[in-house]
């Protein structure tokens, strides 16, 4: 006779644990001010034979850079003066290209050795960096020859 075997062998299932872990995305949050620079000018002012435009050149918080372009009028110009008076409290902390003198708000600004002779429609520019807060309004300036 034939005698078969069979052998069943039963395996267990097999357990698999899967662990996830989910993590909420890391929020940086950047936040950057640019400030535009403002570029204003008065509408100038003459007085003997020249005339002054006063410029805000760029523009920062409690601080700011002007200029301030002087032209000769159908004459010639040996040394001219400007001056302008702040209506918000704005100073000048230094200056390039004039003297510049300040009482309270009133600011005068005169040539320097090498910039006050200008042929007639000769024009030269000077510089400052100021100091202002809350309001920066632009002077109304005034300029003299002599």
């Amino acid at each position: 006779p034939v005698t078969t075997t069979s052998t069943t062998t039963t395996t267990r299932p097999v357990t698999t644990t899967s662990t996830t872990t989910t993590t909420r995305p890391v929020t940086t949050t950047s936040t950057t001010t640019t400030t535009r620079p403002v570029t204003t000018t008065s509408g100038g002012g003459t007085g003997g034979s020249c005339t002054a435009v006063y410029t805000v050149v760029g523009q920062w918080p409690g601080g700011f850079q002007g200029e301030v372009r002087v032209t000769a009028g159908s004459s010639a110009v040996n040394g001219w003066t400007v001056t302008w008076t702040f209506a918000n409290g704005q100073t000048v902390s230094q200056a390039w290209g004039a003297a510049v003198t300040t009482s309270g708000s009133a600011v005068t600004a005169t040539n320097v050795a090498y910039n006050g002779a200008l042929a007639a429609g000769a024009a030269i520019s000077f510089g400052f960096i100021g100091t202002w807060n809350g309001t920066n309004a632009v002077p109304t300036v005034t300029c003299s020859a002599g």
